[in-house]
């Protein structure tokens, strides 16, 4: 239970980073500088669900199936929330179409490095306190 638990904290702190990403991001206009017209505002009703499900996916983490190096075992793991959002979020419960290019053509790129970022903060938060 300890393990699962830490693993769901592990994945709310990097829901948060991914979060805190997208947004600067987005205030800096980083991601319109690319052409991507995604520019959330830092709310309690955007932030939460996404601590949420980052702490749900944090659980991906406590299943024995990648083993190896902490950051490539991450980068793995963060393509599987990558291609829920990209395959199915956005094309069917969101108007931007397959892999969000509505948004703009780099989409898939920014949400590969957001939920990278995502796993990369669980992963080193799971290293630290184990």
């Amino acid at each position: 239970m300890r393990n699962y638990l830490t693993c769901y904290a592990a994945g709310s702190l990097g829901g948060l980073a991914n979060s805190l990403a997208l947004w600067l991001c987005g205030l800096y206009g980083l991601t319109a500088a690319a052409g991507v017209n995604i520019s959330p505002p830092l709310t309690p009703e955007w932030l939460y669900p996404r601590l949420v499900w980052g702490g749900l996916g944090g659980l991906l983490f406590a299943l024995p199936l990648f083993s190896g190096a902490w950051l490539r075992r991450a980068l793995l793991i963060s393509l599987a929330p990558s291609a829920v959002q990209l395959f199915i979020i956005f094309p069917y419960h969101s108007p931007y179409g397959q892999a969000g290019l509505a948004l703009g053509t780099l989409t898939p790129v920014f949400v590969l490095a957001f939920n990278a970022v995502w796993a990369i903060t669980c992963a080193l938060s799971l290293r630290l306190t184990r």
